[in-house]
């Protein structure tokens, strides 16, 4: 598709569709230099949405220039919002005003593209008053059903159906607050649930809330725009609804993941980068386990240095779980980095049931994996060789671009879809570090 026909133009003038469908990647090289680390993936898409809670104004900064975003700004623009964009040194920029939004018209085909589309209805449902939003897409690593969603907007008043892959919901008296108990920290919907509460009337309730770094990015920007939220980063949060919101400006906070995957490849190159903007309070369990494997992190004014300690990369045994445990969106690329360490690694998925996809390609690439269930048991090889692979997420997608840095030959990656969706230029900033990677048309 040329980029004069790409639909997502309308409303992400910036967003330019690649000119290649695979990466080639020859690795073997040193990495060393400057990295940006963009604003959070996962911070960014809850406050777009929540930009359709108020009339007035909403400026973000720091927005990553990814294909998701570009997604959901679109989805925003048949909603009703206008959207306006800047870029300056600092980066990307979105203002946002949603006064005349339109519930009714929601394009089905965008929303299947990304699951933080679900993050629509709470806002939708508390602004309008009713909302039909077809199922959403996204990455295909487990389940993720949105009955969590569900059960916490019927607590506070919606009536909510399910029929033909849609889900009606409508509040015609608007929501009410409520004491919601979720079976499981879940981050979507703990930001769904915000998003509704701010504006339902009365005190809402939401205990084992998700207490990630992006929910406490989300607080802050409500509360900027005049919501009125305690607690955020604990596992009770409070909020005073019915109180109506004005504009505010807020930058998106850097993305924790992206600084976690790009220190495993300085470990896994035996380079040396700067993570500029990157934060270490942000990391979680990362930090210490990413410190067990011989990765080295060091505070500098600009952000993080990065580098493979002088001892090298060592097995280790981690387990994935709610902030502030490790990270699972973390999981694929220390897994990547862990099938060059010293002796054994044992890796526990207790958030997806099905995030092991990367397995097969890592093995496709002389990796030495067994799965037995939720863990996955790696020992580690003295090299890796480039293969034809394929990512199927995300996260999956950065951890394959790490192990074609680390493997000896050329490495051709697919399904750079999933890649494009959650990092801002990454195979282009990694170049800017030494990396040999180019786009092309097909694999050969």
């Amino acid at each position: 598709m040329s980029p004069a026909a790409d639909p997502l133009l309308s409303a992400s003038p910036w967003w330019r569709p690649h000119p290649g469908a695979t990466l080639r990647i020859q690795g073997g090289r040193r990495l060393q230099g400057t990295y940006p680390i963009s604003g959070a993936k996962n911070a960014v898409l809850p406050l777009m949405a929540a930009t359709l809670l108020t009339p007035h104004l909403v400026t973000l900064h720091n927005v990553p220039a990814s294909l998701d975003v570009a997604v959901l700004s679109n989805l925003l623009h048949r909603l009703g919002v206008a959207i306006g964009w800047s870029r300056t040194r600092a980066g990307l920029s979105l203002t946002c005003c949603a006064d005349q939004v339109r519930p009714t018209r929601i394009d089905r085909e965008l929303v299947g593209r990304m699951r933080a589309s679900v993050l629509l209805l709470g806002a939708l449902l508390a602004r309008c008053g009713e909302v039909s939003l077809p199922l959403p897409g996204g990455d295909a690593i487990g389940l993720r059903g949105i009955d969590f969603h569900l059960a916490g907007l019927r607590a506070m008043g919606a009536g909510i159906e399910l029929a033909g892959g849609m889900v009606h919901a409508e509040a015609r008296g608007g929501l009410r607050g409520a004491e919601i108990d979720l079976p499981q920290p879940s981050v979507g919907a703990t930001e769904n649930l915000m998003l509704a509460a701010v504006l339902a009337s009365g005190r809402t309730l939401i205990r084992n809330a998700a207490r990630e770094p992006e929910i406490v990015d989300l607080a802050q920007c409500l509360g900027a725009m005049g919501a009125r939220i305690s607690g955020a980063g604990g596992d009770v949060l409070a909020i005073e609804g019915g109180h109506p919101l004005g504009g505010a400006i807020h930058a998106v906070m850097p993305d924790r993941i992206e600084t976690g995957t790009i220190a495993c490849a300085a470990a896994l190159t035996d380079g040396e980068i700067l993570l500029e903007h990157a934060r270490a309070d942000l990391l979680g369990a990362a930090a210490p386990a990413l410190a067990a494997t011989g990765v080295e992190l060091r505070e500098v004014p600009a952000g993080l240095l990065a580098r493979r300690a002088a001892a090298g990369l060592q097995g280790i045994d981690l387990q994935t779980g709610p902030f502030p445990g490790f990270a699972t969106d973390l999981q694929a690329p220390v897994m990547a980095m862990l099938t060059l360490a010293r002796g054994a690694s044992a890796i526990t998925e207790t958030i997806f049931e099905q995030r092991f996809h990367h397995v097969g390609e890592l093995r496709k690439m002389g990796a030495s994996i067994a799965v037995h269930g939720r863990t996955a048991w790696i020992r580690g090889v003295p090299r890796l060789a480039g293969a034809r692979v394929t990512g199927t997420d995300v996260r999956a997608a950065a951890a394959l671009v790490l192990a074609g840095l680390a493997a000896r030959g050329e490495t051709c990656l697919d399904g750079l879809d999933h890649l494009d969706r959650g990092h801002d230029g990454m195979a282009e900033k990694l170049v800017g570090c030494g990396a040999d990677i180019v786009r092309a048309a097909e694999t050969a």
